[in-house]
């Protein structure tokens, strides 16, 4: 078991067993709106703070979960792993957009968050065209056993509630998983070190 060892404001630390695979994670869970859901348009906070609330309904609302919509896009091609998933509200129908690794490339999914049907195909990025901190992202998302949909598991476990997003985050060259969970009518982010993800 693993205690986190930085403390920042709004931070709450918590212990967990090993979830991983019987492997030890730390889990870092914040508390308020996470950066990447905050509005960097006008800094108006009560329109920010409306704008969350109308996305965690929708959220609410919609019959696919998170880990089915990554199941769903990873099924397109086999051996396919999830970087990047989040949930979007804001058009017509919310959908989730998810982002798989397979053979070095990045393909761009969007599915129906109602139904689970593929909106508009899909797109493929081969990885060279990313820049070189995005690619050793992804080659140590590949060489790692753990998987988005693990972190996934262990966040919606460590803070209560239900994934709306998740990616990759690189901070002091260790390669995290960053998930962001709806708990009650609170938003926490969940930082997950998976063992071996140490990036140079």
């Amino acid at each position: 078991m693993t205690t986190a060892k930085r403390w920042t404001s709004r931070l709450l630390a918590i212990a967990l067993p090993a979830l991983l695979l019987a492997a030890p994670a730390q889990a870092i869970v914040t508390a308020g709106t996470p950066t990447a859901l905050r509005s960097d348009t006008d800094g108006d906070t009560e329109a920010d703070r409306q704008a969350v609330s109308r996305e965690i309904e929708r959220f609410r609302s919609s019959s696919i979960s998170i880990s089915q919509a990554m199941a769903i896009a990873e099924a397109r091609h086999a051996g396919a792993t999830t970087a990047d998933v989040s949930f979007d509200g804001a058009s017509g129908v919310p959908v989730y957009r998810v982002k798989t690794l397979h053979n070095d490339r990045i393909w761009r999914h969007t599915i129906n968050a109602t139904t689970g049907e593929l909106i508009g195909g899909e797109a493929a990025l081969p990885l060279a065209e990313l820049d070189g901190d995005d690619r050793s992202n992804l080659a140590a998302l590949g060489a790692i056993r753990h998987r988005l949909a693990d972190a996934v598991h262990v966040a919606e476990r460590a803070a209560s509630g239900k994934a709306i997003s998740g990616g990759l985050v690189r901070e002091g060259g260790r390669l995290n998983f960053a998930i962001v969970v709806i708990s009650g009518d609170d938003l926490k982010e969940v930082i997950l070190e998976p063992p071996g993800a140490r990036t140079k």
